[in-house]
């Protein structure tokens, strides 16, 4: 039963009277934070139901999307550089819709950007489908799904914003939202190769076709109609690209905001460093396609399950205090490559590499108190295009450097700079916890 479209409140109002609280500039939520609300109750929220059920679908539509057209790009054209392509697609240009496109977060209803990516991203996957579709045509549809794919996460986040307050229960809801998408990567798979081996690609690109059609009808019968968060009207917006790129310009010209988003960027682009080089180092090992299955899992099972217990059994405070322990904690465990770990091993690093997602809690509470409400959707879509971009590139340097030097070279190489690097940006995000001004003034506290 669809949710009333009437009007709704503009601002991010909380879903709960219990969740009222008012967030810190800073690490180190106030005492009466110390309770958490739980996962259950962000599922309270009938709203957040039909988002967590639209996202679920949509993820698996993706990550099958990508296999499906991996394998049929190689039978069409018997090019391991070409099916490997149709991977790094995937994340290359989340930069252009992150930067050219990121204010139509805020310039257009939250609904209407929501349901108008997945229309989009559903007729491009048909377009995969049709018989006789080029290889290049195949690869530029991909290149589109990837390039819609920061601007609906962005405005999926600051959606949640609107839906769940901006205290505990937004931080529970992307948190719900991370599990989801490293499940995904399990399930869809899984559920990929299984597909794969009773239907053709092409099949298999029309089911995630109707995967993103699903989503974009549950966001349409299940969220309420709000009305965009920029206020202004006309020619007062100016073009959308130069929007796009001024509201880029003035996140980063905050000193309080560029240190979030490097804390949110770096961490993810040196744990994908040893991922990777996952396939090289199972053939090293001379494990076979099932220790590399193995080896693949290791960092999405980590990541599940420290999400689920961190947002399970923890306050708000506790989970603030893990943040920067968690962010450097996550690049060491590749240091263990160093030894040339047997297969048992390397999954148990892998596995603790994964748990490191938890840091994420503690970022996306000062983010969302540091950015103004205006801009909090394009805000939200330049924070996971520059975390994406980041592991693509960190991706294709890993590649470039294991040409060059030996893995267990190369993997625990990633740790030592990652480390330095994360510890120096968090150096950054203390000294602007205090709430110095920047560009866009100074940090907010702002009220669930």
């Amino acid at each position: 039963m669809p949710l009333p479209s009437g009007p709704a409140p503009t601002g991010r109002t909380p879903a709960c009277p219990d969740a009222r609280t008012d967030l810190p500039a800073g690490p180190g939520p106030r005492a009466d934070q110390e309770r958490s609300a739980g996962y259950r109750a962000v599922f309270a929220v009938p709203e957040f139901r039909f988002v967590f059920a639209a996202h679920l679908l949509s993820s698996l539509g993706v990550v099958v999307c990508e296999i499906a057209l991996s394998v049929l790009v190689f039978t069409l054209t018997d090019s391991p550089l070409l099916s490997a392509l149709t991977f790094a697609l995937g994340l290359l240009p989340y930069v252009v819709g992150g930067t050219l496109l990121s204010a139509v977060a805020d310039r257009y209803p939250a609904r209407r950007v929501l349901v108008g990516c997945d229309v989009l991203c559903a007729l491009a996957a048909t377009g995969m489908v049709l018989p006789g579709t080029p290889v290049a045509v195949l690869l530029v549809l991909r290149c589109v799904i990837a390039a819609i794919a920061p601007v609906f996460a962005g405005t999926r986040g600051a959606t949640l914003g609107e839906i769940l307050g901006e205290g505990e229960l937004f931080v529970l809801g992307r948190s719900v939202i991370r599990i989801v998408n490293q499940s995904a990567q399990l399930a869809g798979f899984a559920a990929g190769g299984l597909l794969l081996a009773v239907a053709s690609p092409g099949a298999v690109l029309a089911i995630t076709a109707a995967t993103f059609a699903g989503s974009a009808l549950l966001l349409r019968l299940g969220t309420v109609a709000r009305p965009a968060r920029d206020g202004a009207r006309g020619a007062e917006r100016g073009a959308l690209l130069g929007a796009s790129l001024g509201g880029v310009r003035r996140l980063l010209a905050d000193r309080r905001v560029r240190a979030l988003l490097l804390l949110a960027w770096l961490p993810p682009a040196f744990v994908v460093v040893p991922e990777a080089l996952l396939i090289p180092y199972a053939d090293l090992l001379g494990v076979g396609p099932a220790g590399m299955g193995l080896l693949m899992c290791g960092m999405p099972i980590g990541a599940v399950v420290a999400e689920t217990l961190v947002g399970s059994f923890l306050g708000p405070r506790a989970r603030a205090r893990l943040t920067f322990p968690m962010g450097v904690f996550t690049v060491l465990p590749s240091l263990g490559f160093a030894a040339g770990p047997s297969l048992g091993w390397a999954v148990l690093l892998l596995v603790l590499t994964g748990t490191g997602i938890s840091y994420n809690f503690g970022v996306d509470r000062w983010f969302v108190a540091a950015v103004p409400e205006e801009l909090l959707g394009q805000a939200m879509t330049v924070m996971q295009a520059g975390r994406m971009t980041a592991m693509g590139l960190a991706m294709g340097l890993a590649g470039v450097a294991a040409e060059y030097a030996p893995l267990r070279v190369v993997m625990p190489a990633a740790g030592v700079v990652g480390a330095v690097c994360v510890v120096a940006v968090m150096v950054e995000v203390r000294r602007t916890a205090g709430g110095a001004p920047g560009a866009l003034g100074p940090v907010r506290a702002t009220e669930n």
